[in-house]
C-alpha cells in the first residue's frame, strides 16, 4: 500500500514524513517526491512471537511518499503541482496535512492557521485535476463516437460513465460517490482518479497544543488524526533505546507515529490476517471484505489454487486459550471454506491439496 503526503508549503509534510519514517529530508535538495517503507505497528505480533518464538517475525508494511508543497497561487507552483500528479496518482491513499499553528516565517496574511481554507484549497486542486482528465477524455470520445468502429459500444458506455463523473466533479463531489461497481472501477482504473482515493487528514499541531481542542471535521475524509509533527520528528531521530524514556517523560503512551501509520492503514480500508508457527509469525495486509481464498492468494497463488479449507481462530480466542492447541481443545478453531470473509486478527492455517 502506498500513501502520498500532500499539502500546502510549510504545512509540515516533510516533518511528518521524518516523524513517520525516521528519514531526514535534505532541505537543500531539489524538490522531488521522496519515499520510504514503514512497518505497521501491531502489538498482536509481539505476543504471538513470545508464544511461538519463531525464527523471524514479519510486520505488514506500507510506503509513504512525501510530495513537495507547491504555491498553487502562481503559475510556477501550478506547473510543479502538475509535474507531481503522476506520483500522487500512483498512491492508494492521500494524506492531506494542514497546519494548526501560526507561522511567523510567512506573510501576515498566510501566517495565521486556517485549516479549513487550506484543506479546501487542496480539495479543489484534486477536483480540478480529475475534471481536467475527464474533460480531455470526453473530448476524444465525442470525436471517436462520430465514426462507426468496432469499439463504438464500449466507447459509448465509457462516455456515459464519464459524463456522470464530470457532472459530479463540477459540483465539487468526489468520484468515489459515482464510481461504485467493480465494472465501473475497471472502466476508469487507468485514470487513477484522485477523488476516487480515500483521504486521511492530518492536523499538524504546535508543540504543546492540545489535540482535544482541534475538533475539526472535513467533508470527504475517511479519518482525521492530530499530531505534533515537530515533536514526533525529534522522537523518530532518537536511538530506539532512548525513545521509551523520552516518551514517558512527556507522558505519551503511544507514539503519534504509530497512530498515524495505523490511521493510514484503516483509512485505506486494510486489515491484517495472521499466520503463526516456529518458522515465522507474520501479519498479511488485505482489503476489508477479502475472502479466505483471496487471503490464500496473498501468501502464494499456488496455495489459492489448491485451497481446501482454512483453519481459523480469532487472535483473542487464541490468546484466551494459550495457543492453537488450546484453542482447538476449547472448540474455538473453525473450518472455513473459500467464501469465508476474513476478519482483522484472524489467524489462518490454510490447508491445500498440494
Amino acid at each position: 500500500m502506498k500513501a502520498a503526503i500532500i499539502g500546502l508549503p510549510q504545512a509540515g509534510k516533510s516533518t511528518l514524513f521524518t516523524a513517520a519514517t525516521g528519514t531526514l529530508v535534505d532541505s537543500f535538495a531539489p524538490p522531488e517526491p521522496r519515499a520510504a517503507t514503514v512497518r505497521v505497528p501491531d502489538p498482536r505480533l509481539t505476543h504471538l512471537t513470545s508464544v511461538y518464538k519463531p525464527k523471524k517475525t514479519i510486520e505488514a508494511t506500507m510506503e509513504l511518499v512525501d510530495i513537495p508543497g507547491c504555491l498553487l497561487s502562481d503559475a510556477k507552483g501550478q506547473q510543479e503541482w502538475r509535474r507531481f500528479l503522476p506520483s500522487i496518482r500512483q498512491a492508494d491513499l492521500l494524506v492531506v496535512v494542514v497546519r494548526m499553528f501560526e507561522d511567523p516565517s510567512q506573510s501576515p496574511t498566510d501566517s495565521k492557521a486556517d485549516p479549513g481554507s487550506d484543506f479546501q484549497t487542496m480539495w479543489e486542486e484534486l477536483i480540478f485535476a480529475d475534471l481536467d482528465a475527464v474533460t480531455t477524455r470526453c473530448e476524444r470520445l465525442e470525436s471517436a463516437l462520430k465514426k462507426p468502429t468496432k469499439t463504438h459500444d464500449a466507447e459509448k458506455k465509457e462516455m456515459e460513465l464519464l459524463a456522470r463523473c464530470r457532472e459530479a466533479l463540477e459540483a465539487s463531489e468526489p468520484l468515489s460517490a459515482v464510481v461504485r461497481t467493480d465494472d465501473e472501477r475497471k472502466q476508469v482504473s487507468s485514470f487513477a482518479f484522485l477523488t476516487e482515493k480515500p483521504i486521511l487528514c492530518v492536523l499538524n499541531l504546535a508543540d504543546g497544543q492540545d489535540a482535544d481542542s482541534t475538533d475539526w471535521k472535513f467533508k470527504h475524509v475517511k479519518e482525521t488524526v492530530a499530531i505534533c509533527g515537530s515533536l514526533e520528528s525529534e522522537v523518530a531521530q532518537l536511538d530506539p533505546e532512548d525513545r521509551p524514556a523520552f516518551l514517558e517523560e512527556l507522558g505519551i503512551d503511544t507514539p503519534a507515529r504509530d497512530r498515524l501509520i495505523q490511521a493510514c492503514y484503516q483509512a485505506a480500508g486494510l486489515i491484517s490476517f495472521l499466520t503463526v508457527g516456529t518458522d515465522e509469525v507474520r501479519a498479511w495486509p488485505i482489503a476489508e471484505g477479502t475472502t479466505a481464498v483471496g487471503a490464500a492468494s496473498k501468501i502464494h497463488t499456488d496455495i489459492a489454487k489448491g485451497f481446501i479449507r482454512a483453519e481459523t481462530v480469532s487472535y483473542d480466542d487464541l490468546v484466551a486459550h494459550g495457543d492453537m492447541k488450546g484453542a482447538k481443545s476449547a472448540g474455538r478453531v473453525r473450518k472455513e471454506g473459500k467464501t469465508y470473509v476474513v476478519h482483522d486478527g484472524d489467524i489462518l492455517n490454510i490447508l491445500t491439496s498440494a
